[in-house]
C-alpha cells in the first residue's frame, strides 16, 4: 500500500546490535521488560565510549557538577556537535530504548553511523506518564487536567536539560508526553520534533488515495483514551488534510481497553485477539491505514501478521525525521 518510505510495522525489523555512544542518563533505567539487545542501567553518569563501545570513566555527578562538565567538553565533543539529538524519555525505559534501536536502525540503513545523542530518563516522570496514559482504564474518563502543571514543568526541566547538555534538536519518543508538547516547547531555542507532524508529513508525501469514492484519504487513530482525548494526531493528520477516523464508544470499552488491560494481566494471546479486532473494526470503515498511538500496544502482534502492513507506528516515523533532521545539520556544520 505505502512506498517503501513508509511502510512500518510494529516492530523494529531485525535491528542491529543496540549500543550507546556517549550517552547522558538523568536516572535510573527501571521498570521495563527488555526489548533490544542491550539494556542500560545507570544512575546519573556521563560515560564517553571507545571504539570499543564500552563506556569508560564513568562516574555520579551533582546537577551542578555534570552542567560544568558539559560545558566545559572542547569544540569536537560529542555534546558540542551540531547535530546532537536530544531524547526525552517516555512512559518506560523499554519504550525509549526501543526508539533508540530505531535510532540505530535507519542511520544503519544508509551504512551510516548513528548521529549523537543525549538521553534523559526520569523513573519519576516515567510514572506520571504511565499513570496518565491509563487512568481511564478505571475511571471510563480522562482527568489530564489535574497533573498537567507538575508534568508540563517537568518535562520544561528536562528540555532546559538537554538544551545546556548540548542538543540541537529534541525529541520525545512518547505518544502521551505529546500532550503537553505544545507548552514543553514554548520558547525553546532549537527544533522541537513532534511525532504527529512526523506521520503526517510522511502520510502526506505517500500521495495515497481514497479507498471510498467520495471521500478523503482516511487514517484510523488506535490508541488510550489519554491520548486520544489530548487530540495531537487528529489536529495533524486534519492539517494535512486526512479524514481521521477514531474508535467508537463500544470500540474503546469492549475491544481496546479490554486490550491493555490483558496485556497487563500478561494475557498476550488475548491481547492480541482484541487487537486485531480493534484494527479491522477501523479497516473496513475505509482507512487507507491505522496509527497505533500506544506505547502498551506496541509489539503486540507478531511481526507476520497480515494486519501490520496496515499499521504505522508513529515512532518510526519520528526516528526517520529525527535521522533526516541529523544528517541535515550534519552536512550544515561541514560546509560551515
Amino acid at each position: 500500500m505505502f512506498d517503501g518510505s513508509i511502510s512500518m510495522s510494529l516492530q523494529t525489523p531485525n535491528c542491529p546490535p543496540f549500543f550507546l555512544s556517549t550517552v547522558y542518563i538523568n536516572k535510573t533505567l527501571s521498570r521495563t521488560r527488555p526489548i533490544l539487545s542491550a539494556v542500560v542501567q545507570s544512575s546519573s553518569l556521563l560515560g564517553q565510549s571507545h571504539e570499543s563501545g564500552s563506556l569508560h570513566e564513568s562516574r555520579k555527578f551533582p546537577g551542578s557538577a555534570a552542567a560544568s562538565l558539559l560545558r566545559s567538553k572542547s569544540p569536537d565533543s560529542l555534546l558540542n556537535q551540531a547535530n546532537t539529538i536530544g531524547i526525552i524519555g517516555g512512559v518506560s525505559v523499554s519504550s525509549t530504548l526501543n526508539f533508540l534501536g530505531k535510532l540505530v536502525w535507519y542511520s544503519a540503513k544508509d551504512a551510516e553511523e548513528c548521529p549523537p545523542f543525549v538521553v534523559c530518563n526520569d523513573p519519576a516522570l516515567n510514572e506520571e506518564l504511565f499513570h496518565a496514559s491509563v487512568h481511564s482504564l478505571k475511571s471510563k474518563t480522562v482527568q489530564l487536567d489535574h497533573i498537567r502543571g507538575a508534568v508540563s514543568q517537568n518535562l520544561r526541566h528536562k528540555r532546559a536539560f538537554l538544551e545546556q547538555a548540548g542538543a540541537r534538536c529534541i525529541v520525545m519518543p512518547c505518544h502521551i508526553s505529546h500532550a503537553w508538547h505544545g507548552d514543553v516547547s514554548e520558547g525553546c531555542s532549537i527544533p522541537f520534533l513532534h511525532v504527529g507532524e512526523c506521520v503526517a508529513k510522511e502520510l502526506k508525501e505517500a500521495k495515497l488515495k481514497p479507498l471510498e469514492a467520495g471521500s478523503g484519504v482516511r487514517i484510523g487513530v488506535l490508541a488510550t483514551d489519554a491520548t486520544l482525548s489530548a487530540g495531537f494526531y487528529q489536529e495533524k493528520l486534519q492539517n494535512q488534510g486526512f479524514e481521521v477516523v477514531l474508535p467508537d464508544k463500544a470500540t474503546m470499552e469492549h475491544v481496546i481497553i479490554p486490550t491493555i488491560e490483558a496485556l497487563n494481566h500478561r494475557d498476550m494471546e488475548g491481547a492480541r485477539n482484541l487487537l486485531r479486532i480493534g484494527i479491522q473494526l477501523l479497516l473496513v470503515r475505509a482507512v487507507n491505514a491505522v496509527i497505533i498511538g500506544s506505547d502498551e500496544m506496541q509489539g503486540v502482534l507478531p511481526k507476520d501478521d497480515p494486519l501490520l502492513k496496515k499499521c504505522i507506528d508513529p515512532m518510526d516515523a519520528l526516528a526517520r525525521s529525527t535521522v533526516t533532521w541529523a544528517r541535515s545539520n550534519k552536512k550544515v556544520r561541514n560546509t560551515t
